[in-house]
């Protein structure tokens, strides 16, 4: 049986993706718009969006889980202080893509990924 993984592997090892989705979420959550290529944008938005859901609980359970992911008492406090209020009444599509063009060294396609306001 064929079982397909979700997501794309970016070209680098598991805990290589993981720690580079934690620090591009660190850095969505504090400035809210990042630059970045698009399929790291595309991965991030899935990344972030179930993260933005899973501390719209806001309890106990919800701030570890959410510290444990982003490792900066700075961006959690402002996460559970100003994006969970903001999201509270919306179901989903914290974020949006937007495509820039190409990077000029290597041509890789950019975007820039925000948070909905």
């Amino acid at each position: 049986m064929i079982k397909t993984y979700n997501g794309s592997k970016l070209g680098v090892t598991s805990s290589h993706r993981k720690a580079m989705l934690r620090n591009l979420a660190r850095e969505l959550f504090l400035y809210e718009k990042i630059e970045t290529t698009l399929p790291k944008a595309k991965e991030l938005v899935s990344y972030s969006e179930k993260l933005v859901t899973r501390a719209k609980k806001a309890d106990l359970s919800a701030i570890r889980a959410i510290s444990g992911e982003i490792n900066s008492k700075d961006v959690v406090k402002k996460v559970f202080d100003v994006l969970v209020p903001r999201y509270k009444e919306r179901s989903g599509g914290y974020t949006q893509i937007i495509k820039v063009g190409t990077r000029c060294g290597d041509s890789a396609d950019i975007a820039i990924v925000r948070l909905v306001i």
